[in-house]
């Protein structure tokens, strides 16, 4: 065990964007962290080992070797399209699969051939770095670095685009001066015409971001109609992931801080005296929690001044975590006293990833899947870059549980080898008119087709 009293900076400014990692079964998840390991999900359940198909046209490295996925018994999964650097994914009303290209300042449109596989063009480009997509009827909903335009989207072009908002910060703001890891934004609509839209932090801890104009690590709202953007919910390092529920609840996935110092006032595992302000290698895999959150106005997620501890022993090296229903704990760093904000008070995250899971894409089912699928939430998780072992790549299931979300299963494992090793890293998950799952990884450059049997 390592413990060191170095002090982040303020900010992270090489920070990349990071995604996440899942658990299977009906239970809430329970993990445990010792050794230095990363705490892993439990075993998928109802999975099992599955080829992937990979037509030979598309059968270029990384798919040029066999791989084996985890998926539920009797579905298929195969290639459908390969997208170099492939992110988030939108169906627009024509059946047809828009996939965006920050890298490459690109929305591609992916039209269905009929058999398993898709013909490609481009939609969009010479865009800054689009990222989320929303439709509601034939209006498309693009986010940039610095902003949202609505499209009006017929007979497979997008046209006219006018402003929904702008000024949005990104590495170009004068302010940032290049400083800012995390420009790309998503954006969701909600059923009365309201935009939402994600605003990463600067940085690791970047507490100048709450205060800024337009604020940061935020989720903003235009209202119906147009309007000036005003801060949703506040306290959210990165929500990537943004979607609205069918009962129109808007939720957000959110990728949280790194290298957190150990907040409690005594030893942590075998260390004498208190670790306290430590920032201890064993304790950092498995802290904090990501969060999976139900917004409502003005919710605060507590970056970053509270982080969400999943332990069910606080604070003990090797505890179980649960990743439902889950407090919050000072940032020893930003909010030692509790000065800064009462992080007893804040609300209880509904669901959550473990450490440094990386989730991004986040969409709702809403009877699109056979069950047990039809009703609940997908998410790609990109898995972690910082974790030792790596924090694993899925897409993860959350069923719907009343008015919330159950804890996390998974849907698509086996993108990681035993070693560590990747050969993908799914973006965004979402379902198709035909009934089968989508899923964007920018790592292989791939978009795949999970068919549930029949489909």
């Amino acid at each position: 065990m390592r413990h060191s009293r170095t002090l982040l900076a303020t900010a992270l400014a090489g920070v990349a964007l990071v995604v996440t990692t899942a658990c299977a079964g009906p239970n809430p998840v329970t993990n445990a962290a010792a050794g230095g390991e990363a705490p892993s999900a439990a075993a998928p359940s109802g999975l099992v080992p599955a080829a992937l198909s990979v037509p030979a046209a598309l059968a270029q490295d990384p798919l040029d070797a066999p791989r084996t996925v985890q998926i539920p018994a009797g579905w298929t999964m195969s290639v459908f399209a390969r997208v170099p650097d492939a992110r988030l994914a939108a169906w627009a009303p024509d059946r047809t699969l828009l996939v965006s290209v920050p890298e490459e300042g690109r929305i591609v449109r992916l039209v269905p051939d009929g058999r398993g596989g898709a013909t490609e063009s481009t939609l969009l480009e010479g865009l800054d770095q689009p990222h989320g997509m929303a439709f509601t009827g034939s209006t498309l909903y693009v986010a940039q670095s610095d902003r949202v335009d609505a499209y009006a989207y017929a007979d497979g072009r997008a046209a006219a685009p006018r402003p929904v908002v702008t000024g949005l910060p990104d590495a170009k703001s004068p302010d940032l001066r290049g400083a800012y890891a995390h420009a790309l934004k998503s954006v969701a609509v909600g059923p009365d015409g309201a935009v939402y839209v994600s605003v990463g932090s600067t940085g690791n801890i970047s507490e100048q971001d709450l205060t800024a104009t337009p604020p940061r690590a935020s989720i903003l709202r235009v209202p119906p109609g147009g309007g000036p953007a005003a801060p949703f919910a506040v306290g959210v390092r990165n929500g990537t992931g943004l979607a609205v529920a069918p009962d129109g609840a808007v939720w957000t996935a959110v990728n949280n801080r790194d290298n957190i110092q150990y907040p409690y006032d005594r030893p942590y595992a075998n260390a004498s005296g208190s670790s306290r302000g430590d920032v201890i290698d064993e304790y950092v895999t498995a802290q904090p929690a990501e969060a999976l959150a139900k917004l409502t106005p003005g919710r605060n997620l507590g970056w970053p001044y509270c982080n969400p501890d999943p332990d069910e022993q606080p604070g003990v090296a090797g505890s179980p975590q649960r990743l439902s229903d889950i407090g919050f704990v000072n940032d020893q760093e930003t909010n030692p006293d509790g000065s800064m904000l009462d992080c007893a008070a804040l609300p209880l995250v509904e669901q959550g990833f473990p450490a440094h899971s990386a989730p991004l894409g986040l969409a709702f089912t809403d009877g699109t899947l056979p069950a047990p699928y039809a009703d609940g939430a997908l998410a790609g998780v990109h898995g972690s870059w910082n974790a030792s072992p790596p924090r694993a790549p899925e897409v993860s299931f959350f069923p719907r549980q009343g008015d919330g979300l159950g804890p996390q299963q998974t849907l698509v494992g086996g993108f990681q080898d035993a070693d560590g090793s990747r050969w993908g890293r799914p973006v965004a998950a979402v379902a198709g008119p035909d009934g089968a799952v989508y899923v964007t990884d920018d790592e292989a450059g791939a978009v795949y087709r999970l068919a549930p049997p029949g489909r």
